[in-house]
């Protein structure tokens, strides 16, 4: 598995109360894992680790944790939190692998507790239940990285518990916006809705001009290098589905008529019952191997 690892420079320096970034970027699923560091303190938080999963031969593998877990160690972090944005499709948690190596709390959005209930039912399986999860963030919640302020902010639309982490000035918007020539994130999966995500986008947008958004993928236009930094000032100007003060009814329209042209990710049906339970496999059966169940003619 490639590992891409940047804090993709700016053009000015921090202001000594930010926290310093580092994007890895997974090649296979196109996303961006996080490291926040509090440079103060030396303390961090881990945000939306990948665990690798080879469909072919059913295999589950730590290279991408563990190349951000090399980085941990050599750079003597403390980590205070591993933190996901929402249940992710299109590639495996590795937040339960990182607690287990850490001990840090795993932490996700309140309202993965509605995404569990409409896959139990596409699954036909028991309840997932939200105890894989230290910390169910509300809307509003806050936190700590070491010396820094952190802040949630639910931003449904991708689904329905999608949320944007503010630390400083620097926001986390996962599968919201992406980087401004590539727009913005699909809305068709169980639970998303377009007009939702535009409401999103805008409480992202209204964020001072000059924070830094990290978005949660990037699938490289034209085959140029991945990025996953912009600004707030940047996306407004120039994203090509929001920027220029799009309207909410042209958004939609759009957003809606992209989403009908869009495969179905490759991992959706395996990672998500992997991912509402919070990056645990299921439980291994009687002859000691784990089994993934796939809900025929669902989609």
């Amino acid at each position: 598995m490639s590992m891409n690892t940047s804090t993709q420079p700016r053009p000015a320096p921090l202001p000594s109360a930010s926290p310093h970034v580092t994007g890895f970027y997974h090649e296979r699923s196109g996303s961006i894992a996080y490291l926040v560091v509090d440079p103060a303190t030396n303390h961090a938080a881990v945000i939306d680790p990948v665990l690798d999963f080879e469909p072919r031969a059913g295999r589950v593998s730590t290279v991408s944790a563990d190349a951000m877990l090399k980085v941990i160690a050599e750079r003597g972090l403390t980590i205070d939190w591993i933190l996901d944005t929402h249940p992710h499709a299109d590639h495996f948690s590795a937040a339960a692998y990182m607690k287990d190596k850490l001990g840090a709390p795993m932490a996700i959005g309140e309202k993965v507790a509605d995404i569990q209930a409409l896959w139990e039912k596409i699954y036909n399986l028991p309840p997932f239940g939200t105890g894989h999860w230290d910390r169910l963030f509300k809307d509003g919640d806050t936190f700590k990285i070491g010396s820094l302020d952190a802040r949630v902010m639910l931003c449904a639309g991708h689904t329905l518990a999608s949320i944007t982490y503010v630390i400083v000035d620097a926001a986390f918007v996962h599968d919201t916006i992406f980087q401004p020539d590539s727009g913005t994130a699909r809305a068709d999966f169980p639970g998303g809705n377009a007009a939702t995500l535009y409401e999103s986008i805008q409480r992202i947008l209204a964020l001072p001009d000059d924070t830094r958004l990290f978005t949660g993928h990037d699938y490289r236009p034209n085959g140029r290098p991945p990025q996953w930094q912009s600004t707030v000032a940047q996306q407004k100007r120039d994203n090509s589905h929001v920027g220029a003060g799009r309207d909410p009814n042209s958004y939609i329209k759009l957003r809606e008529a992209r989403d009908k042209t869009l495969p179905l990710p490759e991992l959706m049906l395996a990672a998500l019952q992997v991912n509402l339970r919070g990056g645990r496999l299921p439980e291994p059966e009687d002859n000691g191997r784990s089994y993934l169940k796939l809900p025929l003619g669902a989609f």
